[in-house]
């Protein structure tokens, strides 16, 4: 092999070892810069990518994807004194490769110390009571304001969030009794207002009671005067016609009517509850005599000839007007 083959060999080589000299595969989610002589010219994106050789060099490979970065635990002194420990989490994402890679010098501690201070400037600003129950709000201040400082140096902050806040024991013990307290208190006042709505109740319902009892007795009342009122009719038209009976000269009407009184007071008479005597044969008679006399009236009423069958014992009985009430 001549010199000249040789030459042409090494040739050869070396422009093979140029060519992948030059030749960058950058993966997906990176980005890589690329310095000459030291100084940045461009971003290589994900892909088959070509540099100049000896010349051109790959500064800084930067994740494009979201990253979380934990916040270590540190104490802080709430606005009202009080001493808490709290630890969290932080979201980012790098938009600029070159901002990132030249604007600050390594990222993450820079972020990580920038949240640290925000967290204890944000919550040192609250009371404790607020620290513990606004953590919403405290999630979205930190974020406006860790998203403000490092946009500067190409960085997103996606989400920045508080895993965990631990108040000293002595201060837990306290706000249970706190808590306990309060809850014991809001028991009290619903059981007061259950029975003072109870006693409402009920005294609305014994008003509506005495309400309707009071409608029913007048209602009674009224239905018992116009039962009163049309007995009264009815005897006043009673007395009438037996009036005008004996004004025609019909005794049997009168006999009728005392015989009728007389039988209803010998009834009222019998059904009172206290004990009684009854002298029969003093009264017997005068109410033997009453009932023949409605027999008299029924025999008129219904056009006998006052000759009516023999009494059923064999014996005369005499027809005519009935003795006096008292015998």
């Amino acid at each position: 092999m001549s010199g000249g083959d040789i030459a042409v060999i090494a040739l050869v080589l070396f422009a093979v070892v140029v060519v992948f000299a030059g030749i960058k595969q950058v993966p997906q989610g990176y980005n890589w810069t690329v310095e000459r002589f030291g100084r940045y010219t461009r971003t290589l994106q994900p892909g088959l990518n070509l540099i100049v050789p000896f010349f051109d060099r790959i500064g800084a490979k930067l994740n494009r994807m979201e990253q979380v970065l934990d916040v270590p635990s540190q104490e802080i002194i709430t606005r009202d004194n009080a001493t808490c420990t709290v630890d969290g989490v932080a979201f980012f994402q790098v938009l600029d490769a070159a901002r990132a890679a030249y604007e600050v010098s390594n990222l993450q501690r820079a972020i990580l110390n920038i949240t640290m201070t925000n967290i204890r400037t944000v919550m040192g600003s609250m009371d404790l009571d607020n620290l513990l129950s606004n953590r919403d709000e405290i999630n979205a201040r930190l974020l406006h304001v860790v998203d403000a400082a490092t946009e500067a140096w190409g960085v997103k902050i996606t989400r920045v969030e508080i895993k965990d806040i631990n108040p000293p024991a002595d201060l837990v013990a306290s706000m249970a009794r706190q808590m306990k307290a309060e809850r014991e208190k809001r028991a009290q006042i619903l059981e007061a207002e259950g029975l003072r709505q109870s006693a409402i109740l009920k005294a609305e319902g014994d008003k509506q009671a005495q309400v309707l009892q009071a409608e029913g007795r007048r209602e009674a009342a009224f239905r018992d005067a116009e039962a009163r009122e049309r007995l009264a009719e009815a005897e006043a038209k009673a007395t009438a016609m037996v009036s005008e009976a004996v004004a025609r000269g019909d005794v049997q009407a009168l006999n009728y009517f005392v015989a009728d009184k007389y039988t209803q007071a010998l009834a009222q008479f019998a059904h009172s509850p206290n004990q009684k005597i009854l002298m029969l044969p003093v009264e017997a008679s005068a109410l033997i005599g009453s009932i023949g006399g409605i027999a008299e009236l029924a025999r008129a009423a219904f056009g006998g000839d006052g000759q009516g069958a023999a009494p059923q014992d064999g014996g005369p009985r005499r027809r005519g007007a009935v003795p006096p009430v008292g015998g």
